[in-house]
């Protein structure tokens, strides 16, 4: 007999609490459902199912094994459901959060191949820098960058690195000189990324240590990157920012990178979702779709 057919109906005559109901759901006769408990309890060396007149009960280790049928049995539904998806076409709403920029700039552009190139998924974007929750917000996925937290029940996987870059203008150096090493940051005026009062560090890789981070001395402060860019072609000053943002600029001589010996900091950038086991076709395809694409965006 066939093994997994038999934990089927184990678990379903569990489920229901007796042979007869497992049989009726099962479309098999009574006997039949008998004779597969049998074949796992022979195969098996144990007994699963204790039966007396008036009803029936699960041995000790007939319950752990119970459980891990069900668990067996639903990785294998997961599984067919793949093939599945492989075969159809993605539908459904997908909500999706982002932080502006890099939403705007990096990932809108992605998301919107993919509705293009599947016409019955539906786009419901949200570009925001605070960070909201999966759950409780009801989003299929979530575009996070920098360091995530630890958190029991969400996927996350890196779909991006963002190359952090120092850099000014030419007149901003002209008037104040050029930086040559991290050390010489501190005699600079910079042009700083905060929110809530609070800004982070710049960070230089070290090798194998932690990155060395870096707290300038800044008399300019702002909560929009784009911003950020525009002060630094202004002149007012040294800016911390990926590479993407300014490339345009860069080509164009509005600003400069600096410190080309130094290593670049390398900003990752996840998609995380929800665990579950069988992940919605219009989720996998947005990841995969993400995680290929983005990187051309950051070189």
């Amino acid at each position: 007999m066939d093994r997994l057919t038999s934990m089927t109906v184990f678990v379903k005559a569990v489920d229901l609490g007796s042979f007869a109901a497992a049989a009726a759901a099962l479309d098999l006769s009574g006997p039949m459902v008998g004779k597969h408990i049998r074949f796992l309890e022979e195969r098996l060396g144990v007994s699963l199912i204790t039966r007396t007149t008036r009803r029936q009960s699960l041995t000790d280790f007939g319950r752990a094994y119970y459980e891990r049928c069900r668990m067996i049995l639903a990785e294998t539904e997961a599984a067919d459901a793949l093939a599945i998806d492989h075969l159809s076409e993605p539908c459904g709403k997908l909500r999706v959060t982002m932080p502006v920029h890099f939403g705007r700039h990096c990932v809108l552009p992605v998301l919107l191949e993919l509705a293009k190139r599947y016409p019955n998924v539906e786009l419901d974007l949200s570009l925001s820098d605070p960070i909201t929750d999966l759950a409780d917000d009801g989003y299929d996925l979530a575009i996070r960058t920098g360091e995530l937290a630890d958190r029991s029940g969400i996927i996350a996987r890196r779909v991006a690195r963002q190359r952090m870059v120092v850099c000014a203008s030419a007149s901003y150096l002209d008037a104040h000189g050029r930086p040559e090493q991290i050390e010489d940051i501190g005699r600079h005026n910079a042009i700083i990324y905060a929110r809530s009062a609070r800004f982070s560090p710049w960070l230089f890789p070290h090798g194998d240590q932690p990155p060395v981070e870096v707290r300038p001395n800044s008399r300019l402060r702002l909560d929009d990157l784009d911003a950020i860019a525009d002060a630094a072609t202004a002149g007012m000053g040294l800016a911390w920012l990926p590479y993407w943002l300014i490339r345009d600029r860069v080509q164009a001589g509005a600003l400069e990178v600096l410190l080309p010996g130094q290593p670049e900091f390398l900003y990752d950038c996840h998609a995380l979702w929800l665990q579950t086991p069988h992940l919605p076709l219009r989720i996998r395809l947005a990841v995969d779709a993400l995680a290929a694409a983005l990187p051309k965006f950051m070189v």
